[in-house]
């Protein structure tokens, strides 16, 4: 491409998915973070008329910063194949793999990675009987950011009243204890580790509240636990075919050691909010935020 001042960015936020907030949070920080860096920006809601006003835009690069489904699970991207410009994150196969909780976690199964017991099941079954023995936890199973979580304790007197918001299937789990852990892959470099402290469940408020959790980066863990979350999440970005940056979410029970540790799932567009895990740990590693989105953008291609 041309030099980085003529370079027209297109930034991709909002969207019609549960995590419309947030994309819009995340797309205007990235957007004024590359006008910082001397691109010439658009920002586009994405809606049903996305098409056309990306062809009215015509930039040389877009820069997905869409979450949840429709940005985050191939869709987009597809289109962006289709139309020929280069993007950046993950690309079609890779976005739909890592949404979809089930067949995530049957990659990772192939790669020789830790996951924990799931099944799909009906949305209506779960909320008539256990499906599995708490406790487990209900979450959907092509939504990010703790969207729709239900955790049944051990002892619990019934299912979970899920929510009629909740999609007809959904994944059950075994609740896996422990801290919460987390990593950032960029390329083909794992970033560091992240423990993240709260009071209770690292739900959707404890991810983008301010206050609603603690970060410690770069972890304070045994070495060969810490070793492992690097390795880990590089082995996951690989398995599922991931560009750009993504982010690996595990726990880990201290109680087990290495044993302890199991992957939950990779994000393959993560948050780029001033509360977010992935821009924390690139500062710590000396990469600022305008840095990693211009690394993003030159990262962009098609054929991803």
């Amino acid at each position: 491409m041309s030099s980085r001042a003529s370079q027209r960015v297109a930034v991709l936020l909002g969207g019609p998915s549960a995590e419309r907030e947030v994309s819009l949070s995340t797309g205007r920080e990235c957007a004024a973070a590359l006008r910082g860096e001397g691109f010439d920006v658009v920002e586009l809601d994405a809606g049903p008329d996305l098409a056309a006003r990306l062809i009215e835009a015509a930039p040389d690069v877009v820069f997905n910063a869409l979450h949840g489904r429709w940005g985050e699970d191939g869709c987009v991207q597809g289109m962006l194949e289709w139309m020929r410009i280069p993007y950046t994150h993950s690309g079609v196969l890779a976005s739909a793999l890592a949404l979809d909780k089930q067949r995530s976690k049957e990659t990772y199964k192939a790669a020789g990675l830790p996951v924990v017991e799931s099944v799909l099941a009906g949305a209506a079954e779960v909320r008539m009987r256990h499906v599995m023995a708490p406790p487990y936890v209900v979450k959907p199973n092509n939504e990010g950011s703790s969207v729709g979580v239900y955790i049944v304790h051990d002892g619990a007197n019934g299912p979970p009243k899920l929510d009629d918001a909740m999609p007809e299937e959904v994944m059950v789990e075994s609740f896996a204890p422990g801290r919460e852990l987390t990593t950032t892959v960029m390329g083909d470099r794992a970033l560091t580790v992240t423990d993240i402290i709260t009071e209770g469940w690292y739900d959707y408020d404890a991810k983008y509240k301010p206050g609603g959790s603690r970060h410690e980066v770069p972890a304070d863990l045994p070495s060969e636990v810490f070793d492992a979350c690097m390795d880990y999440a590089l082995r996951a970005h690989e398995a599922l075919g991931c560009r750009g940056i993504s982010r690996t979410d595990f726990r880990w029970d201290e109680a087990q050691g290495l044993d302890g540790l199991i992957l939950l799932e990779t994000n393959t567009q993560p948050g780029m909010t001033p509360t977010s895990l992935s821009p924390e740990q690139a500062a710590s590693v000396g990469i600022s935020f305008g840095a990693l989105c211009r690394w993003l953008v030159e990262d962009a291609s098609c054929n991803r």
